[in-house]
């Protein structure tokens, strides 16, 4: 039986493109003879993802971990695992020389560079062949090529592939960048020439701004790539982000496995991407296959490859953007619709097997979303969060849902890498059954101890003009209104304070049930484990037990809800607990039943409904996260413990005032202060500079939030700073 008679034997069957992932070669190839061993020469999901692939195969993994991840996910799953530096990724991830001692060490024939860190370099690629290491990606000229933006237009250029106009030399000097700028003409897109992932990118509006953007790309570029060479383009002002994988073998065959829209993003980052592309035609996506398939061939390309295009909608032109010289991020959404394991496919081309079907072979069933979880501050700007996952719990994976993920409960976020959780893919038969898959997850995926984009990937996926297909990468920017909320907005901030009253109830039963599960002894055989009557301090039989508490809700802002809800609960006899509210005293009965782990039913004036609570300690400040359908809130309550000599055990709680003198300026985030722009004392303008600050690999500018003179700023290059910590302050 051919293979396409396979795939097409077995779709029918099973009606699932994900069910092929485990069968891709398995018609035509037997098992690799010559990878025995691969290193993996990354981190989190990604090198999680290697691995499961080689095990499947029965080929041996080695992991290698900075001393920020030597209890990672990474470093559980891989066969073997060794230490390669200190966390900083230029010690150790980036340290190719390690990296390659490490493989010999472990006697492994290959080496993964997975994507990011080395996998884009050609020094690395050709240090590993002269090594006599298989390098599981292209040729290092390849990698020089395309790796070079510059270079790499140059080369599709001279193939007639259609470029966006702008400069690609090498001469960086700055007044030469400006003159090019201006006869670019405004606005226009400052880029690295290598790297990728949207870092080091800036949009110039006119040239007042150029030389700050200009320095500022350079730096960043230099922190994330080591070279901070940059390109300069005509920016699109209405575009389209479609990426085409293709693949190549060692004899010569090309093909593509279709496109992918990467177009919705933030800070030049793409966080939903789906494959097919919406709304293109057919000939669309022959031609945009083809242009891909001949840029791979133009620089004598093997293994896995992404060719990106820029569409401007107003004409449907599309242009060559770049080619990413490895794995993507997005890689899943396309395995889904194609039903084969790219990570195989690229191990066995690498093996010297040629690719196993021809262009004309390659399947394209039903429609696949990626969503990219983070842990940021969406209403900061999107800024890189950190912290401990004190609960994590992703959702179910299926045949048509994958969780790629390289975290677990307890984990830390880093600030040395880069803060995604984890990928969320799902599958449908057609777009719309993938979107309502996609939102079912979303609304199911829980995390709590750091901030996430979960309720703003939600707020995407159920927008409209998203639902409808019709996207560019201005999309987020053009719908802000709708995306973002407004903490200004007295209606919609009055909606969302009623939602939270009203799963303030939910919540402060179950507190009720998690407070009092702190047993000193434990109950009689059959007895409810978690009955207040097993507490320590015990309550005496026949009076009443009442907590009264006061909780702050989070509303997602750096204010905290004006409007503390006050809670007193009861626990009755019968087993129930009475709830009153407010000042004006609303009451509600309520019934609070635990299931398992953090589940509970809950009924509340004859309505019952499922929960899910996450409760931990941190800074004196329980915080508390519920979940309850597509809702979600997160309250926060200082502890303190006031004992009466009533018949009631009270939790009494305030918060403490916190805030700081006017004009004060905290990190927005956990950092490293790369330059400081003034001395203190000085004086400044409204917006003006002081200094920046690097998390992740990328560069936030903090300014000045009025006129006046710089004060207290002792802070100096070099030094890391916590999130909320004091960086200076402005007085008049």
């Amino acid at each position: 039986m051919s293979l396409m008679a396979s795939i097409l034997r077995r779709r029918g069957q099973r009606g699932d493109a994900f069910f092929l992932l485990v069968r891709s070669f398995s018609v035509s190839s037997s098992t690799p003879e010559r990878i025995e061993k691969i290193l993996v020469a990354n981190r989190g999901e990604i090198a999680c993802r290697i691995i499961r692939t080689a095990k499947r195969l029965g080929i041996r993994s080695v992991a290698v971990y900075s001393d920020a991840d030597k209890d990672a996910l990474h470093v559980k799953y891989a066969d073997e695992a060794i230490r390669i530096g200190p966390p900083p990724a230029r010690l150790s991830y980036l340290n190719g020389s390690s990296i390659v001692e490490a493989a010999a060490r472990a006697g492994a024939q290959a080496i993964h560079p997975g994507y990011g860190f080395l996998s884009e370099s050609a020094d690395f690629a050709q240090l590993c062949e002269d090594k006599g290491l298989s390098f599981i990606g292209p040729p290092a000229s390849a990698i020089r090529d395309m790796g070079d933006k510059s270079a790499s237009k140059r080369i599709m250029g001279a193939a007639g592939v259609p470029l966006v106009p702008g400069y690609h030399g090498s001469e960086q000097d700055i007044e030469l960048m400006k003159l090019e700028a201006d006869k670019i003409g405004y606005p226009i897109l400052i880029k690295p020439t290598h790297g990728g992932g949207g870092k080091g990118m800036r949009i110039v509006q006119s040239q007042n701004d150029f030389v700050d953007s200009f320095l500022g790309a350079q730096r960043e570029a230099a922190a994330s790539f080591g070279i901070n060479t940059i390109l300069l383009e005509k920016y699109i002002t209405q575009p389209r982000h479609i990426e085409v994988q293709i693949f190549g073998d060692k004899h010569g065959n090309v093909l593509h496995l279709y496109e992918r829209d990467c177009s919705v993003q933030r800070r030049h980052q793409k966080i939903i991407e789906e494959a097919p592309a919406p709304n293109v035609t057919e000939e669309f996506r022959l031609h945009v296959g083809q242009a891909a398939v001949s840029a791979a061939k133009a620089v004598g390309y093997y293994n896995a490859g992404t060719v990106e295009f820029i569409v401007d909608t107003t004409t449907g032109q599309f242009y060559f953007m770049e080619m990413n010289t490895r794995l993507q991020v997005e890689h899943p959404v396309t395995e889904m619709i194609v039903g084969q394991d790219l990570v195989e496919w690229q191990i066995r081309v690498a093996n010297g097997e040629p690719l196993p079907m021809s262009q004309s072979q390659v399947p394209l069933s039903g429609h696949a979303f990626e969503a990219r979880i983070y842990a940021e501050n969406v209403p900061k700007g999107f800024l890189p969060a950190t912290g401990v996952l004190h609960h994590y719990h992703p959702v179910s994976v299926s045949s048509t849902v994958r969780v790629e993920t390289g975290v677990e409960q307890g984990d830390t976020v880093s600030m040395h890498y880069d803060p995604m959780i984890a990928k969320l893919v799902v599958w449908g038969e057609k777009r719309p059954a993938a979107l309502l898959k996609l939102k079912d997850c979303l609304s199911k995926f829980q995390v709590a101890g750091v901030p996430t984009n979960i309720g703003f990937l939600q707020k995407l996926a159920h927008h409209r003009s998203f639902e409808e297909g019709n996207v560019e990468t201005h999309f987020i920017e053009h719908h802000k209104n709708d995306l973002f909320a407004d903490p200004n907005n007295k209606e919609i901030a009055q909606h969302e304070f009623s939602e939270a009253r009203f799963s303030a109830n939910l919540v402060a039963a179950c507190v009720c049930e998690m407070e009092c599960s702190a047993l000193k002894d434990s109950p009689p055989a059959g007895q409810n484990l978690h009955s207040i009557w097993y507490a320590h301090p015990p309550f005496r039989v026949h009076h009443h037990a009442k907590h009264t508490m006061e909780f702050e809700w989070d509303n997602g802002y750096d204010d905290v809800s004006s409007k503390p809800l006050v809670l007193s609960v009861t626990y009755q006899p019968d087993g129930n607990y009475l709830m009153e509210m407010g000042e004006n005293t609303t009451s509600l009965e309520v019934k609070a039943t635990h299931l398992s782990n953090q589940d509970y039913s809950v009924e509340v004036d004859g309505v019952r409904m499922l929960i899910n609570l996450a409760v931990y300690t941190k800074d004196k400040t329980k915080h508390i996260h519920i979940w309850r359908g597509s809702h979600y809130h997160h309250f926060r309550q200082k502890l303190g413990l006031e004992l009466s000599d009533e018949d009631e055990t009270q939790h009494k709680t305030s918060f403490e005032n916190t805030s700081h003198p006017p004009g004060t300026v905290v990190a927005p985030m956990a950092g490293l202060v790369v330059k400081v722009l003034v001395n203190d004392g000085t004086k400044v303008e409204l917006g003006q500079p002081v200094l920046v600050l690097e998390a992740m690999k990328m560069e936030h500018v903090v300014k000045a939030p009025s006129a006046g003179y710089v004060h207290g700023l002792l802070v100096k290059a070099s030094q890391q700073v916590s999130d909320g910590s004091f960086l200076f302050r402005i007085k008049e």
